[in-house]
């Protein structure tokens, strides 16, 4: 299955991030922690290599807790920053500030030495469609300041808000890029609602995502749907369509309706904390 989306709005919102970049102090890069290597955006790790920079692990929530570890372990090693986050909770954003600060150390001592002092940090929030760097800005901010939705595209441009006399947050647009070079890539980005349905053949996608569940948690699926998982794919969302009166004209069973139900309870975490890679060795 290869599925590729690179609407052209997201070649306009890469060209003013990199013109926003003088603007910052540091990049807050949102990557969602069920797809912490194949949701990060090439583009963006690439940009602004002088800047500094913090990883957020957003939605560790709906995320493998074991992997979650794993892959704080992974990022850090690499000498980065990185919070494990839930961008609704604001109990796990408290670090936030500190972590800033200390991704920021050197260029807060640098002003201290020209002689200026308390300087708002300017932080620009980045991240691939449907990450959660709207929600995550609100939840700092303690109000509603930045439009949220649960589908890719929701931030249409450049928002600046204003924290505290010590920090301002720019949310961008989340942006892919132009190819997926590895089709299991643009799969996962899929399976996470990072890509519009709109271009995705939601019952093959679910195929994929039944194949993936059954191997690497068993046992999930049955427990939500009741069904059996020693059945081929197909069979198992059939047996879903069958329990959850997926129902088309004439009573026949709607494998669409079936697919749309499983791919919705696994983007909200109904099915389970599920994380779809590992670090490699």
């Amino acid at each position: 299955m290869e599925i590729q989306w690179y609407p052209g709005h997201m070649t306009k919102a890469k060209r003013q991030m990199q013109e926003d970049l003088k603007l910052i102090d540091i990049i807050i890069e949102l990557i969602d922690a069920r797809i912490p290597y194949s949701g990060r955006n090439p583009d963006i790790r690439s940009m602004g290599a002088q800047k500094s920079r913090l990883i957020v692990l957003n939605k560790a929530d709906l995320a493998d807790e074991k992997r979650n570890r794993l892959w704080m372990e992974y990022y850090q090693q690499q000498g980065a920053q990185v919070l494990l986050a839930d961008s609704r909770n604001r109990g796990t954003l408290k670090q936030i500030q500190s972590l800033i600060r200390e991704a920021c150390r050197e260029k807060i001592e640098r002003d201290r030495r020209r002689g200026i002092r308390n300087r708002t940090i300017k932080a620009m929030v980045v991240g691939i469609p449907n990450v959660g760097k709207s929600t995550f800005i609100n939840s700092m901010a303690g109000r509603a300041s930045a439009k949220t939705g649960n589908k890719p595209g929701v931030t249409k441009g450049k928002q600046w808000i204003h924290l505290s006399k010590e920090l301002d947050l720019l949310d961008t647009p989340g942006i892919l890029w132009p190819r997926f070079d590895d089709p299991k890539a643009g799969v996962r980005l899929a399976f996470i609602g990072s890509v519009s349905d709109d271009v995705v053949q939601t019952e093959e996608l679910s195929l994929e995502l039944i194949r993936y569940l059954t191997a690497e948690y068993p046992g999930m699926l049955e427990a939500r749907y009741g069904v059996s998982e020693s059945e081929e794919p197909v069979k198992i969302l059939e047996n879903i369509a069958v329990n959850r009166k997926c129902l088309s004209a004439g009573n026949q069973v709607s494998y669409e309706k079936a697919a749309a139900i499983l791919l919705d309870e696994f983007r909200r975490g109904a099915l389970g904390r599920v994380t779809l890679e590992i670090p490699e060795a």
